[in-house]
């Protein structure tokens, strides 16, 4: 469960502490601002700071009641914490302030029924998530694995295809092309991905490999 502007947290290169020194700052001065909050609270999820990365996000959308973003980040935090319901809550919340800006809140949705074992559930979500942003890749990975476990091997290949040609140096996303190929029966192609997704640093199920070169002979 990650947006860009979580992305873009990653990428920071400044101390945190200095970072988030002047973001405290920003927020004193300026006590309603959504947005200083918003980067406040994902600072501090970058510097593992979760409980206070919980109150920045809770302002953030305690100014805002409209800022679908807080809540998918919120809703990141308690996933990652086995608190689905509270994750579902606020991702259904972001859908409902700002639809036409919820990929990734249908996306998440799509992780917390497959985290229930609700995998029709699940598909349907990535799916909604994919008819509002046909580019994101994690969505195309997710639902290929879905796919794979329902035994779709068809649709399933059409979505790792998409994944990997949207994110080719994805080493999930060799290996869910290698699975999907493989149930195709395409071996000698199924191997290649299963190679890459190796050179990328993916640890490929060694029962996997057995089966696959035992198609291979």
């Amino acid at each position: 469960m990650v947006d860009e502007n979580i992305e873009n947290i990653e990428n920071l290169n400044e101390d945190l502490s200095t970072v988030i020194a002047e973001m405290e700052k920003k927020c004193k001065q300026a006590p309603d601002n959504v947005v200083a909050f918003h980067h406040l609270g994902l600072v501090y999820m970058k510097a593992g700071r979760i409980d206070d990365a919980i109150k920045a996000l809770e302002r953030s959308i305690e100014i805002d009641d409209q800022a679908n973003q807080p809540m998918i980040n919120l809703g990141a935090i308690y996933f990652g914490q086995g608190n689905l319901d509270k994750a579902q809550e606020l991702n259904e919340m972001a859908i409902r302030v700002q639809p036409d800006t919820s990929a990734q809140a249908h996306a998440n949705l799509g992780l917390i029924w497959q985290q229930r074992n609700e995998m029709d559930k699940a598909i349907a979500a990535y799916e909604k998530a994919l008819q509002y942003d046909p580019k994101l890749s994690t969505a195309w990975m997710n639902l290929t694995s879905v796919l794979t476990m329902k035994g779709d091997d068809e649709r399933a290949l059409k979505a790792a295809q998409k994944a990997t040609e949207l994110e080719p140096d994805s080493a999930l996303a060799q290996n869910n092309l290698a699975v999907a190929l493989f149930f195709g029966g395409d071996y000698g192609t199924s191997k290649n991905h299963m190679e890459k997704a190796r050179e990328l640093g993916y640890s490929v199920d060694p029962q996997f490999v057995a089966a696959l070169e035992e198609k291979l002979g």
